[in-house]
């Protein structure tokens, strides 16, 4: 066990324990990570040895690193980013003393029992790990091709337990198009990358396409037409010619480049098939097809159906349909969930009293442990846990939330705008706009793309770049224009910029759309936020009341 800065790292528990002497929970990634760098406190180690060490085996992009750091600078509370340094240009290192706590005791038991030699390598025991896959892996450099295929099974096998194998065929092309064959190249490896963040799965590509004996096989085909993009994708189980999931995903060639038409073709892959596994290796109650059985579905889809409607009797009959069948079914996690999302949209839409919704806040959050407790690693459950914590002002564990949905699923639009959110209370307008950014290139759902505009025309509101700002609200109103907190934001930035009239039209807007609205009640909660936000959310606010927003 290593402690700094009073965290305790524990790593046969792989636990990271804070001051308080609380469980701080992380990612295994992110526990490597961090063990790596308490191992070597001080001392600056690079981008490229980070990556080696804690992804051995899988080529992952930059962002899986960043992901890791943001991570633990959240966990440890390192918002000043002065415990875990960047160093321009060279890597980063763990600024603090580190000491060595483990149990003395323990230790020369160990050591009597395996001998003296053995001591050493219990201390580095994670290091030793790393180099006994790279040796393994350099031992099968030297076999045959199909004793390399033999021993690369076993291998997977060993280290990767119980995970599933899913085989990603390179995308086909229907036509002798070099941009086209270009274009599925791409995909196939941004794909490849991207589910090889996921872990609770194995990935693997086949040579010369062919279909290997693995879990799940996936295939796709790509066509491009005068308009878009076309992919066609289908994930099989080659063990019994099962197809267990299909679909397609279209990208229009205007208004984008290339470069952004991949991005968003692998992206609409993507965030599908991680959804659909995720809900084959959840099944629990669901059927077969990994969807809500017989009348749990039932109930969601009309329960869904009301809601959309946004009236206070449609969510008040939705959430009486949820409640009957939870009651007849009290353990059905689908059910769960779907009861907490819709009380927290009550929340955020204010449809509960005040008095009430300390009760409700304090039902939902006792749902989200149960249905946490039965499935884990369940993305339905992960988002509402996220949103949940986002709801309820606890933007230090959201980010940690979000986290893990983005563990299983890189492309989660709805999970990068939570995760923004977060940043912008926190006071990190800069990633905040960079993971807004994030969402907007994945376009991953395209029912939420409304929300990551209004998040990154805010990041730039708050850093006092109306400019920038304007776009990205304008977009945000023209996908849905029924946004009442849009239009203020749009005020602020129209008043900025010294476009007065428009910036009154705004308020005019919102003021019809939020009815009472005033300078108390229209900006988000202030707890947990940071003094940077506060300041700066101020400053908005007045640019509000300038252009006409009553102050009380």
């Amino acid at each position: 066990m290593l402690r700094f800065a009073g965290f305790e790292v524990d790593q046969r528990r792989s636990e990271l324990r804070g001051p308080d002497g609380g469980t701080i929970k992380l990612r295994p990634k992110a526990f490597d990570l961090l063990w790596l760098f308490a191992a070597n406190p001080r001392r600056i180690i690079s981008k490229n040895e980070l990556m080696e060490a804690v992804w051995p085996d899988v080529h992952v992009s930059d962002d899986s690193l960043f992901q890791c750091i943001r991570e633990l600078r959240t966990a440890l509370g390192d918002d000043r980013r002065q415990l875990i340094r960047a160093v321009s240009g060279r890597g980063y290192l763990l600024e603090a003393e580190v000491s060595d706590t483990t149990d003395t005791t323990a230790r020369k038991d160990a050591a009597s029992t395996v001998g003296p030699e053995t001591e050493s390598e219990l201390a580095g025991s994670w290091l030793d790990l790393k180099m006994r896959r790279r040796a393994a892996l350099l031992t099968m450099a030297g076999l045959g091709v199909s004793a390399l295929a033999a021993a690369a099974t076993r291998l997977s096998h060993l280290f990767a337990g119980s995970r599933p194998t899913v085989a990603v065929i390179p995308v086909t092309t229907a036509s002798n198009d070099p941009l086209a064959a270009r274009m599925a190249a791409g995909v196939t490896r941004d794909l490849t990358d991207g589910l090889a963040k996921i872990e609770t799965i194995q990935v693997v590509i086949p040579p010369g396409g062919a279909v290997p004996a693995t879990d799940l096989v996936v295939s796709s085909e790509l066509e491009k037409t005068e308009a878009a993009w076309n992919l066609r994708v289908r994930m099989t189980e080659p063990t019994t010619g099962a197809v267990k999931w299909t679909t397609s995903v279209s990208v229009g060639l205007t208004d984008t480049d290339v470069q952004l038409q991949q991005t968003r073709l692998t992206a609409g892959m993507g965030h599908a098939l991680a959804l659909r596994i995720n809900v084959l290796l959840n099944s629990g109650e669901r059927a077969a097809d990994g969807l809500p059985a017989g009348s749990t579905k039932v109930a969601i889809e009309q329960a869904t159906a009301s809601i959309n409607q946004t009236t206070l009797e449609r969510f008040r009959a939705a959430q009486a349909m949820l409640e009957q069948a939870l009651a007849d079914d009290a353990g059905n996690v689908d059910l769960q969930v779907a009861l907490a999302a819709f009380q927290l949209r009550g929340i955020q839409m204010a449809w509960f009293p005040a008095a009430e919704r300390v009760s409700v806040e304090n039902r939902v959050g006792v749902v989200m442990e149960r249905a946490l407790r039965a499935q884990p690693n369940y993305i339905p459950v992960l988002q509402t846990h996220c949103r949940f914590l986002s709801t309820t002002n606890r933007f230090v564990e959201s980010l940690v939330a979000c986290g893990k949905v983005l563990a299983l699923n890189p492309w989660d639009g709805s999970a990068l705008y939570l995760t923004g959110l977060s940043q912008i209370f926190l006071g990190r307008f800069d990633d905040a706009l960079a993971t807004f950014k994030q969402a907007d290139r994945f376009d991953t759902p395209q029912v939420a793309r409304w929300t990551w505009a209004i998040g990154a025309g805010l990041a730039c509101l708050l850093m006092g770049r109306a400019e920038e700002a304007l776009p990205w609200l304008q977009r945000s109103i023209a996908i849905t224009s029924a946004s009442g907190r849009t239009h203020l934001l749009l005020a602020a930035a129209y008043q900025q910029l010294g476009r007065t009239d428009d910036a009154r039209a705004a308020i005019a807007k919102a003021l019809e759309l939020r009815p009472g609205s005033t300078a108390r009640n229209a900006p988000p909660p202030t707890r947990n936020t940071s003094p940077v936000y506060l300041k700066a959310s101020e400053r908005v606010v007045s640019l509000m009341i300038a252009a006409g927003l009553p102050e009380s």
